[in-house]
Formats: C-alpha cells, sequence, structure tokens
C-alpha cells in the first residue's frame, strides 16, 4: 500500500515539475499552449453563447411579427357594439366618413379603397397625400348614403360613422360587412384605429400611429406638468357662439395643450350654442377659431360684443391651422392640434419650432408629404 502512495506521490511531482518546464511551447503572443485552447474554448463557448441570444432574439422579433399578423377569420365588435364577422383580409373598402378615410391613408390602405364619402374634393389631406381618391365613386353623405351605389362597388368592408348604424345592417343583410365607428374623445379615436388596423390586418401600422400620439401626450404631460392652465374658449366652424364641451373631443386637444376648457360645464355631446353674456362671464384667456370657420381672428378681435373680453384685450385670439385637415376633430392626427395649441398657450416649453418638427414628422411617416413645405 505504502508503495503505491509512494509511486502516486511520485508521479503527482513529475507532472508538476512538467507544467513548470521552461520547455512547453507558446504561442507567438508568448501564452502556454494550455491556456490557449482553454481561451479558445472559452472563446467558442462565448460564441455559441452569442448564437444562441441572437437566435432567440430572432425568435422573439418573428414571434412579434407573427403576433401582428391577423389570422381570418376574425370577429371584432365594432363601436356601435355590433359583432363583425370578417371572413377573409378586405381587399376591397368602402369609406362613408371622412375619418376613417383619412386612417386609411394612414394605414396604406388607399390603394384598396374603391369609393369614398361625399365632398372629398373639400379635404386637403386628399390633394397632398392620396389625390387618386379624388378620382373614386361617392358613396353620399350620412345624411344622404347611397346605398345602391356603395353595394354595386361589391366591398368586402364598409366603415361608417354612427350616424349610419342602420344602414350597416342593411348592408350586412346584403351580405356586405360593415363596421360602424365613433372617435368623439381621444380614447374612442384610439380605439377606432385599433378596431381598423385589426380588420384589415394592418395592426403593425396602427400601433405605430397609437405609439405616436402616446408619445406626444407623454411628451407634452412632461413639459406642461408645472405650468399654470389658461382657460380657453374654442369657437365653432359656423359661428363665435358655437362651443364644445367638457364631452367631446376638442376638450381633450385642449387639456393636452396645457389649458382648461372655459366651456367645460357643458355636457352636450354637440355643438353647444351660447351667448355673447355666458361668453363673457366665462372671460376666457384664449379664443381659438375651428381650423374651418366661416369668419376670421379679425372678426373676433373687432367685434365690439367682446371688447372687454381678457382674449381680445390681449390679443389672444388664433386659428386652428386647417392646411392638411382640422385638427380640432378626431381625425387620426387629432393630437396635432394639442401639440400646435401647446406652443401658442405655452411658447417657452413647447417652441414653435419644436412643434413644426413634430408636425412634419407625422405626416413625413404616415402620409408621405412634409407639411411645413405646402
Amino acid at each position: 500500500m505504502k508503495k503505491i502512495l509512494s509511486l502516486l506521490l511520485a508521479l503527482s511531482m513529475a507532472l508538476s515539475l512538467a507544467a513548470c518546464s521552461p520547455n512547453q511551447p507558446e504561442t507567438e503572443n508568448g501564452v502556454a499552449a494550455s491556456e490557449e485552447t482553454a481561451a479558445e474554448e472559452t472563446a467558442e463557448e462565448t460564441s455559441e453563447e452569442a448564437n444562441d441570444a441572437e437566435a432567440a432574439a430572432s425568435e422573439t422579433d418573428s414571434a412579434a411579427d407573427t403576433a401582428a399578423e391577423v389570422v381570418y377569420p376574425v370577429t371584432v365588435t365594432d363601436q356601435a357594439g355590433r359583432e363583425v364577422a370578417i371572413e377573409e383580409e378586405p381587399q376591397k373598402l368602402v369609406s362613408g366618413y371622412y375619418i376613417s378615410t383619412s386612417l386609411l391613408i394612414a394605414l396604406d390602405l388607399d390603394e384598396k379603397l374603391v369609393g369614398i364619402e361625399a365632398k372629398a374634393d373639400t379635404r386637403s389631406i386628399y390633394h397632398l397625400s392620396a389625390p387618386e381618391l379624388l378620382e373614386l365613386p361617392s358613396v353620399g353623405t350620412a345624411k344622404e348614403f347611397d346605398l345602391e351605389g356603395c353595394a354595386a362597388l361589391e366591398p368586402d368592408l364598409v366603415i361608417l360613422p354612427m350616424s349610419l348604424q342602420d344602414t350597416a345592417g342593411t348592408l350586412e343583410e346584403l351580405g356586405i360587412q360593415a363596421l360602424v365607428v365613433n372617435p368623439e374623445d381621444q380614447e374612442l379615436l384610439s380605439e377606432m384605429i385599433s378596431l381598423i388596423g385589426t380588420a384589415t390586418n394592418t395592426k403593425d401600422r396602427a400601433q405605430s400611429l397609437l405609439d405616436f400620439t402616446s408619445e406626444q401626450e407623454a411628451r407634452l404631460a412632461e413639459a406642461l406638468a408645472d405650468v399654470e392652465t389658461p382657460s380657453v374658449y374654442l369657437a365653432g366652424n359656423s359661428s363665435l357662439l358655437s362651443t364644445a364641451g367638457d364631452a367631446m373631443y376638442q376638450s381633450d386637444m385642449i387639456r393636452m395643450a396645457g389649458g382648461v376648457n372655459a366651456a367645460a360645464e357643458i355636457t352636450d355631446t354637440y355643438w353647444a350654442e351660447i351667448s355673447y353674456e355666458q361668453l363673457l362671464a366665462w372671460d376666457p384667456e384664449y379664443i381659438v377659431l375651428a381650423s374651418d370657420a366661416d369668419y376670421t381672428v379679425d372678426d373676433v378681435l373687432a367685434d365690439q360684443n367682446l371688447a372687454e373680453c381678457t382674449a381680445v384685450v390681449n390679443g389672444n385670439v388664433y386659428q386652428i391651422p386647417g392646411d392638411a385637415e382640422a385638427w380640432d376633430s378626431p381625425v387620426p392626427s387629432g393630437i396635432l392640434g394639442a401639440v400646435w395649441l401647446s406652443s401658442v398657450l405655452h411658447p417657452e416649453e413647447c417652441p414653435e419650432a419644436d412643434s413644426a418638427a413634430v408636425i412634419d414628422e407625422y405626416y413625413e411617416t404616415f402620409y408621405g408629404f412634409t407639411y411645413s413645405e405646402n
């Protein structure tokens, strides 16, 4: 037993001496061969780990892409609470509402449109982004919808405003699927974008739109967190004495821009008519006119009935730009109304140049033109 132990001890010492021998071959950099081998093994292991991580990331991206793809048939619930089963990805679309038509352009679906609402030639956004839409057949208005003409286009999906809910039911009886939308505030607008994104298999593009709006909301909230919020009176397009109460989209726009709606006490879900006495009682610090108002800023400043109104006294009367769309309505670009208004109410926190850059970015990304160049 002792002899065996002695032999083992001698063998161990011999191996130790061999490990310390100066005659052990080295690499060109003076690293022992055994160390080089270990380093190579470590490098191989690191490379394998990197490859595994890359493969995992690729699988994650692939899963995300797959999640964005809609599997048909798909059933959605529209904003009238109707369940609509869509058997296949729609290839022919009809939009009877300017807001949904604008969204379809942003979703890059304008080439699938075969019919749109009446008076399309009055929409600047069509001229700037998708002029070919102006040649499409009209399906009429909310008051006079051309049901027969719409059916003749043989659309796979029709998108209609809430006022045409009954028409949607009639189209369904004819075997034509229809979605009813109702983007009356910021939350409902976002819901509409998601709804149509799912129905048309453009969820990724729809999410990009929603992300843009969320990013701007967050930016404005941070920039305006500590500012004083002035009162803002938003005047309608038909009359200075027509305004939007707290239940309407326009009130959200004012809030996001760092203001308070002077007419917040009004609960109507449509434009409300008021008197000069009421406007003077509110005494807003700013008066903002709708983008398509039938009257001008100069008309308001010269109105003797408002001579003592704070907004008029200080010259704080403005009109929302309407060069592309009416940002004071719940169009997909509606967040730009808040972006623009923030630079009017709080120019130090939200410089005009910054707002202009955001507006250009939006239209370049989703509509293919530069707003500031038109």
